[in-house]
């Protein structure tokens, strides 16, 4: 079969069950949380999989593999979910995978859920698919990433064991988000199938995140909307509850807010699918990590929904934090506060897991981001974990939101609207975390082509709509004088690496390029300016004197460079923010110039710190102290000597 074969079948394995077009508006989504109305269990676990032939992507909907268990249809191992599934095994035929996969298990569901809405809740499933519930279709779903849901009671055996398959495809095409090309290419074996990307990170696959079953009231919560503002010490909630049953006028919703400590401090009763607000005196606000003793104060939200007949018919809690965000043309505030950003561009990535989620690995990344002083990151380049955003709250760690749109090229209507899906079903997602304070539509798009500019102009527009009170931003790294897309953001972020990319070596060729073109982005758009990339890739443990590419030692000097260029931006007063790239080393795909993945990281792969961390820490720590007078960690800097003692003791000896 050639190309052109292969994409009848790709096409006809997504088509048949449903159209391509992505739903306008996302619906519900509430992470699943236990309560009085409402159970929830997970099905997290090991899963039956199996992986279709690369030439027949679709046998499996020809041959309905749904309708019966996948271990009758054929040779299946065991996989765990959540994980990729590229590097469980030791198959590179399988890591290397381009096409469809099965996933399968049993579960039951009890006889006390019979009178209740069931729902199967995916966290995310990288990049499309298809979910059958005992054989039924349950759900379709495009984007990896992002979660979906279906209400699925009428599928259900309930007092009986039922089975959950999944169909999950990874391939990557011009018109999906992120953009990727399958190749045909001669083999010892015969002609094969190649997906080829411009991102540079492994482009993992298969059941991400959590899945859930979860039970409702027939009459639910559908949705909670929460803004905040304060005035002087009043915290102001604006918020709108949303039930399912919008044809019901008598449905009420009874919200408390309680502080940190469970004392009651706020109460209210308004009429459901309407705008209402609560108001907190002595308003705790929600701060960034480094900025106040108490940084990322939550209150917590609780929602009792009744009918005219049926008090608390369902009830549901969320946490809130209170904190303002504006912007002008040299700076970006929270709480009327002016901020500096310092941070990370990061990956969901790990060995073995792939970007699977791993609470582990979650928490030792957040200590690791409260260890060297950060206070914020960038989600970079698609949604990160739901339970990362609350960790991220808790912590008050600030976050640019980026949706899954990199490298974006060859611009055209079909791309733009799963593009916008993205946007939608992101802020959708993450719209009530008080630690999302940007939104981002891009990294690296190929802004110089002609076509860019009304695409972005669109898609920032249509972000404004859905979410007016965060700015709207993206990572260029179009030179500014080829660029279309910055005058249509709100805050200008550019991607460069100087010493690295761009005269490799010469450390002398760094700060006063970083200097002039950051200020060159302000002079051009007036808006307010942070270096949202760069950095150098270097190998654990290498050194060299004087330094060299690829040592631990050129990584610090090199950062060194930068330092002085930001710090004198700092001064001319529109320069925002400081964004490393990256956090950790990282998987992508195999290249010649790429030693077992990005090795930009200031930690290895496995969260060990290289020499630059701790050069870092103590920059971002001293910023904190000369910007809100934070007391530095006592362990800052090794014991040298005492000055003081060394003189007093020759005084001594004279």
């Amino acid at each position: 079969m050639g190309l052109a074969g292969f994409f009848t079948k790709v096409t006809f394995t997504l088509m048949l069950m449903a159209s391509h077009h992505p739903p306008a508006f996302t619906r519900g989504l509430l992470y699943p949380r236990d309560s009085e109305t409402r159970e929830v269990r997970c099905l997290d676990g090991m899963w039956n999989f199996m992986a279709s032939e690369t030439r027949h992507p679709a046998r499996g909907i020809e041959e309905k593999w749904y309708e019966k268990d996948l271990t009758k249809v054929g040779s299946c191992i065991p996989m765990p979910v959540p994980a990729s599934y590229n590097d469980i095994t030791t198959n590179s035929s399988l890591r290397d995978h381009v096409g469809t996969v099965w996933y399968d298990r049993k579960f039951f569901v009890p006889h006390s859920w019979s009178d209740k809405l069931v729902w199967i809740r995916f966290s995310s499933v990288h990049y499309e698919a298809i979910v059958w519930i005992n054989g039924n279709r349950a759900v379709r779903h495009e984007i990896g990433h992002l979660p979906f849901e279906s209400e699925v009671s009428n599928f259900l055996k309930f007092g009986q064991e039922n089975r959950i398959t999944v169909l999950v495809d990874n391939v990557l095409i011009q018109t999906t988000v992120p953009q990727g090309n399958v190749l045909e290419l001669p083999t010892d074996y015969g002609m094969n199938l190649v997906q080829s990307y411009t991102f540079d990170f492994f482009n993992y696959a298969g059941i991400h995140r959590s899945v859930h079953l979860y039970t409702t009231n027939k009459v639910h919560i559908e949705d909670v909307i929460v803004s905040t503002d304060i005035d002087d010490t009043t915290g102001i909630i604006n918020y709108r509850i949303i039930a399912n049953d919008t044809d019901d006028d008598d449905l009420v919703a009874f919200v408390q807010i309680y502080d940190a400590d469970d004392n009651i401090v706020a109460t209210n009763t308004t009429p459901v699918n309407r705008q209402a607000t609560i108001e907190i005196r002595d308003v705790k606000p929600w701060w960034p990590y480094l900025m106040h003793p108490q940084p990322g104060y939550l209150y917590k939200m609780e929602v009792f929904l009744s009918t005219s007949t049926v008090k608390n018919v369902d009830i549901y809690r969320l946490k809130v934090g209170i904190r303002t965000l504006s912007w002008n043309a040299t700076q970006f505030l929270i709480n009327g506060k002016p901020i500096y950003f310092r941070g990370f561009g990061r990956h969901e990535d790990s060995d073995i897991r792939g970007k699977g989620l791993d609470l582990a690995l979650l928490t030792r990344d957040y200590d690791l981001l409260r260890w060297i002083g950060a206070n914020a990151y960038r989600t970079s380049h698609y949604p990160y974990s739901e339970e990362a955003m609350e960790f991220a709250d808790e912590m008050g760690i600030m976050i640019i939101d980026e949706c899954p749109s990199v490298d974006t090229t060859n611009f055209n209507e079909a791309l733009l609207t799963r593009h916008k899906s993205s946007v939608e079903q992101l802020i959708h997602r993450d719209k009530n975390h008080p630690s999302v304070i940007m939104w981002s539509i891009a990294n690296e798009p190929r802004t110089a082509e002609l076509a860019a500019d009304t695409y972005f102009e669109t898609v920032a527009k249509f972000t404004k709509m859905l979410d007016p009170t965060r700015p709207v931003t993206a990572a260029i790294a179009v030179p500014l004088t080829n660029d279309r897309a910055a005058r249509h953001m709100d805050i200008l972020m550019f991607n460069r690496y100087n010493g690295w990319y761009s005269n490799p070596g010469e450390l002398s060729m760094i700060s006063s390029r970083v200097i002039d073109e950051a200020t060159a982005w302000h002079m051009k758009h007036k808006k307010p300016v942070l270096m949202s990339e760069y950095g150098a890739d270097t190998v654990e443990g290498l050194h060299l004197l004087p330094s060299f590419v690829w040592t631990e030692d050129y990584q610090v000097e090199l950062f060194s460079r930068h330092f002085k260029a930001f710090d004198i931006l700092r001064s001319r007063g529109f320069f925002i923010g400081e964004f490393i790239w990256n956090f950790a080393d990282f998987k992508t795909a195999q290249t010649v110039t790429r030693v077992g993945g990005n090795k930009k990281g200031v930690f290895t792969r496995s969260r060990q710190p290289k020499a630059v961390a701790h050069h870092v820490r103590r920059r971002y720590f001293h910023l904190a102290q000369d910007l809100d007078d934070v007391t530095p960690p006592e362990d800052l800097f090794p014991y040298f000597t005492d000055t003081s003692s060394c003189t007093q003791m020759a005084r001594d000896e004279l």
